[in-house]
């Protein structure tokens, strides 16, 4: 009778103590940011088009990877997930074909944020899903940075490919990326950037062709692994370069050099390069905004 008492008074120790701080003890919140073109099976531009005619098959794929993601989040505690569809138009991952625990985040606002928009210091842990490789990268698959304009962009000494770029905006909030899926050589360049980060290669290129998994096998791993990723949060840490930064992209074509290095500090350092140094973090991305 003496422990039930106990137990009794404990338990309302604590909800004295939760009601007095105003709130029950939060999960993880978690920012799933989905690309295309690294999702199981997808191997040409066609596919990754909305005029394409296997189009709505992969996009498909694209949202069952995505609540594969979301159902490893759900299984390691997470109570807030944020979906941000990033590719192309933004508007690929079907609203009523994704898990219901996430919300989604669709279409373009203008934002500097772009791939990252609704990022915040608010959140544990970010995800990328569909990802692949910066452009130039060999036997990597549909690999490319950002536009079809731009043949680099080097931040502070080191080739980004798009997980660089918004692992750095992730870091900016000090919110760790904590498992990448997509080819195997975005994996790659993943560890490269973010160290002992959990990642899942869906597929390797060999040329313009790959070799895959298939999508449900893919699906399967990537719950494992975002599962296993929340739960050794705290290996993780935020990709924050020292400032200043120093962004230079080189382009494919000389006459968007030309309109790029008009912008406001920027400096023309080659044929085809113009760069940008600032200690302000948005001044940097504004930056790279503008010269996309």
């Amino acid at each position: 009778m003496r422990k039930k008492i106990f137990a009794l008074c404990f338990l309302l120790l604590l909800l004295g103590f939760y009601a007095k701080a105003g709130k029950p003890p939060e999960g993880l919140k978690v920012f799933i940011s989905v690309d295309m073109e690294g999702v199981a099976g997808v191997i040409h531009w066609e596919d990754v088009s909305r005029s394409g005619k296997d189009y709505h098959l992969f996009r498909k794929l694209m949202t069952e990877e995505t609540n594969a993601a979301i159902e490893g989040a759900l299984a390691a505690g997470a109570t807030e997930i944020l979906v941000r569809d990033s590719h192309g138009s933004a508007r690929n991952i079907l609203p009523d074909f994704l898990h219901p625990e996430a919300l989604l985040l669709r279409d373009w606002s203008g934002s500097p944020f772009v791939m990252m928009e609704g990022v915040d210091e608010t959140f544990d842990a970010v995800v990328f899903i569909g990802y692949h490789a910066r452009a130039g990268t060999p036997n990597a698959v549909l690999k490319h940075t950002m536009t079809g304009t731009i043949f680099n962009a080097v931040l502070n000494g080191k080739k980004m490919p798009e997980a660089g770029i918004n692992g750095f905006i992730a870091g900016h909030f000090n919110v760790p990326v904590v498992m990448v899926a997509g080819d195997l050589a975005i994996t790659k360049q993943a560890q490269e950037l973010f160290g002992d980060v959990e990642v899942v290669a869906v597929k390797e290129g060999i040329g313009k062709a790959a070799k895959m998994l298939h999508p449900k096998k893919a699906q399967e791993m990537i719950k494992k692994k975002v599962e296993k990723a929340l739960k050794r949060l705290k290996d993780f840490k935020p990709y924050k370069p020292n400032p200043p930064y120093t962004m230079e992209v080189t382009y494919t074509d000389e006459n968007i050099v030309n309109r790029a290095s008009w912008y406001p500090g920027a400096k023309r350092t080659g044929d085809r390069s113009v760069a940008f140094t600032s200690n302000d973090f948005m001044d940097v991305l504004k930056f790279f905004m503008f010269a996309r």
